[in-house]
C-alpha cells in the first residue's frame, strides 16, 4: 500500500468540503480515543505545547459532528485508571461522566480498567455505589450512574460462566450500515494488574477470540468489523504520517492474525501516536491523555456493506480551537472546584524544580525511581526493611513543584497515582540474585525496564552476558558488604509487585509478608516530609547511580 491516501479518501477528511460519492457508497467516519488515563485537564505534548483536556475534546468533537452528525467515538481502553489526582480522588467517575457527554459509543477495557479489580469495574460501568472497594472514592462527586457507553471484553472470561465479563461487542447502525464493534484487552493483562483483583478470569488470546464472533456477529447483519484492542507497537513514523509499514511489537502479530474481514484496528495501551497499514488493514493509535484523536474514515459499498476504503489522520486536540461544549465546560469546572482545596494542599519544599523519571546517562535508573524506592525503604522500616525496590512503570511522571519549589497534594499523587500498599517479606540472598537475573525474561524487558533499588543497595551487571548469567555475582551488595545466599533479606515493595506481576514472579518466593497498610502515595509524601524536615529536601544531592552497567 501506497504512503498517501487516495483522492477520494483525502477529499472525505478535508474539513468542510462537501464530496460527491457514488450512489452506491457512504463514507462512516469515526474519532479513536485511547489511554485517555483520567486527564480532564489538558497536559504537556512537546515543549512549550500543551493539548488534550475534556474541554477542548468535546469541542473537537462537537465541531467534527456538524460536519458529520454520526460521526462515532470509540475507544482502546484506558480510559480510567493511573489517572492524575482529579479524577482518581473521584474514583475516575467524573472521567466516565465526560465520556458520557461526548457521545462515546464503545471502548474497549485496558489493563488499567482492571486496577481496583473486576468488581470495582463493573461498577464503574453499570453504575451504583454499592460494593466498592474504594468506598472513601466511590460516589463522592455525586451518584454515579455509570457509562452510556459499551465497555467491551470479547477475550475476558468468567471462568464460573464461560462467558465475557462484558459485552464483547457492540452493534450500531449507521447510515444504514450495521457496524461491529470487538473490544478486547492485551492477553498479558494478569501481568499487569494484582492477582487479588481478578480472580476467576480467564484472558485469552486477542485475535482467536475477535475470529470466533464473526459468525455470530453476520447472522445479526453486521457487515462492517472494526476492532477495538487495548494492545499496541511502535514505528518509526511521525504519529500523524500517513502510513506507515513499519509497525511492530505485540500489535503486528495479533493483527496478522485477525480475519480478512476486519479492515480497522483501532489500538492502544503502548502511548504511541501512528497510523499503519498491517496485511490490508488500516491500524491506528491517537498516544495518550487526549492530546489526540484519530479522525477515520470508512467507505462502504452499500451493495455488498463492505468497506472499499479506510483512511486516517491523527489530529492534535488542541485547547481553545473551537467553540466549548457547555455540559462538558460545566463538568470540568465543577471538578476543579470540588478538588482544588484538596489537591493545592503543600506537602513538601524539593531542592529542585522538577525531579525526573528519565534514566540518567549511561544508567538503569532515573532520580525520581531512586526517590522512591527510598520512600519505600523509609516507610518499610518499621517492619524491618533492609532494602526496597519498584518497577519503572508504577511511576507515572516527573515530581514536578510549583512556586518556591513546593510540590502538593496533586503532584505527588500524578506520580504515583495507583493506590498500592506496601508490603514487606523474607528473601534469600539467592532470591534476590535470581530477581536481579530475571529482570530480561518475559515479554519486551527492555520496554519494563530494570527494577529501581534504595540506598544502601548495590549490584553491577554485565550486557555482554547471556540471559541468567548477567549478574557479577560478588558485587551484590548491603550497606557495602556482600549478600549471602542463604541469609535472609526483609525486603519492602508494593503489593503489585509481591504478587510477582510485571513479569517480576521472583517476589511469589518471598515469605512472612507483612501488609503494611502504607499507601504509595503516602509512603512519598511522609519520606518528602521527612527530608525537608532533616534540611535535605529530595533533590539536594545529585542522583549517583546503584547499578552499575559494565559493556
Amino acid at each position: 500500500m501506497k504512503p498517501y491516501l487516495r483522492p477520494l479518501a483525502l477529499a472525505a477528511l478535508l474539513a468542510g468540503c462537501a464530496v460527491q460519492r457514488p450512489d452506491n457508497q457512504v463514507e462512516l467516519t469515526l474519532a479513536g480515543l485511547n489511554d485517555l488515563h483520567g486527564n480532564l485537564e489538558a497536559s504537556r505534548f512537546e515543549e512549550g505545547k500543551q493539548a488534550g483536556g475534556i474541554d477542548a475534546l468535546a469541542a473537537t468533537l462537537q465541531a467534527w459532528r456538524k460536519e458529520d452528525p454520526d460521526l462515532m467515538l470509540v475507544g482502546a481502553g484506558d480510559m480510567i485508571g493511573a489517572s492524575p489526582a482529579m479524577s482518581a480522588m473521584f474514583a475516575d467517575e467524573p472521567t466516565i461522566q465526560a465520556l458520557n457527554l461526548m457521545g462515546m459509543r464503545a471502548t474497549s477495557v485496558g489493563n488499567h480498567e482492571f486496577d481496583n479489580g473486576a468488581v470495582e469495574l463493573l461498577r464503574q460501568a453499570k453504575g451504583g455505589c454499592d460494593k466498592s472497594p474504594r468506598p472513601d472514592k466511590a460516589c463522592r462527586y455525586g451518584p454515579h450512574a455509570g457509562a452510556r457507553f459499551g465497555y467491551l471484553a470479547a477475550n475476558v472470561i468468567d471462568t464460573r460462566t464461560g462467558q465475557p465479563l462484558l459485552p464483547a461487542y457492540r452493534i450500531e447502525d449507521v447510515k444504514g450500515v450495521k457496524v461491529a464493534f470487538i473490544g478486547t484487552v492485551l492477553k498479558d493483562t494478569p501481568e499487569l494488574v494484582a492477582a487479588a483483583g481478578i480472580g476467576g478470569l480467564q484472558f485469552i488470546d486477542e485475535a482467536q477470540a475477535v475470529n470466533r464472533l464473526l459468525p455470530e456477529l453476520r447472522a445479526q447483519g453486521a457487515t462492517v468489523f472494526v476492532v477495538l484492542i487495548h494492545q499496541g507497537g511502535h514505528s518509526k513514523a511521525r504519529y500523524d504520517q500517513q502510513y506507515c509499514s513499519d509497525l511492530g511489537g505485540d500489535i503486528a502479530d495479533v493483527v496478522k492474525r485477525l480475519d480478512p474481514a476486519v479492515r480497522l484496528v483501532v489500538s492502544g495501551h503502548s502511548h504511541n501516536g501512528y497510523l499503519c497499514r498491517v496485511d490490508g488493514k488500516l491500524v491506528t493509535q491517537a498516544e495518550k491523555f487526549g492530546h489526540m484523536l484519530s479522525r477515520i474514515s470508512l467507505i462502504v459499498d452499500r451493495q455488498t456493506g463492505k468497506v472499499v476504503d479506510a483512511s486516517a489522520r491523527n489530529i492534535l486536540v488542541e485547547p481553545g480551537k473551537y467553540p466549548g461544549m457547555p455540559e462538558v465546560d460545566a463538568l470540568l469546572a465543577s471538578v476543579r472546584a470540588r478538588s482544588s482545596a484538596e489537591l493545592n494542599k503543600p506537602v513538601a519544599k524539593l531542592a529542585v524544580p522538577s525531579i525526573s523519571k528519565t534514566l540518567m546517562p549511561n544508567a538503569d535508573e532515573s532520580p525520581l525511581g531512586q526517590l522512591v524506592a527510598d520512600a519505600i525503604l523509609a516507610s518499610g522500616r518499621k517492619w524491618g526493611a533492609q532494602i526496597a525496590f519498584t518497577n519503572t512503570g508504577g511511576i507515572r511522571t516527573a515530581l514536578d513543584a510549583g512556586a518556591g519549589n513546593v510540590a502538593n497534594a496533586a503532584q505527588t499523587q500524578a506520580v504515583l497515582p495507583f493506590g498500592n500498599e506496601i508490603v514487606v517479606m523474607n528473601m534469600t540472598g539467592a532470591q534476590i540474585v535470581a530477581l536481579l537475573e530475571g529482570q530480561w525474561d518475559g515479554n519486551e524487558p527492555e520496554k519494563r525496564g530494570v527494577l529501581q533499588v534504595s540506598e544502601g543497595f548495590s549490584y553491577a551487571w554485565d550486557t555482554r552476558k547471556p540471559k541468567g548469567q548477567r549478574i557479577v555475582r560478588d558485587s551484590v551488595k548491603l550497606n557495602g558488604a556482600a549478600i549471602d545466599d542463604g541469609a535472609s533479606y526483609r525486603v519492602a515493595v508494593y503489593n503489585f509487585l509481591a504478587e510477582g506481576n510485571d513479569g517480576f514472579v521472583t517476589f511469589r518466593q518471598g515469605s512472612k509478608q507483612a501488609p503494611t497498610g502504607v499507601r504509595d502515595v503516602d509512603s512519598l509524601r511522609s519520606y518528602l516530609v521527612r527530608l525537608e524536615q532533616d534540611n535535605k529536601p529530595a533533590g539536594t544531592f545529585g542522583a549517583v547511580p546503584r547499578i552499575i552497567r559494565i559493556k
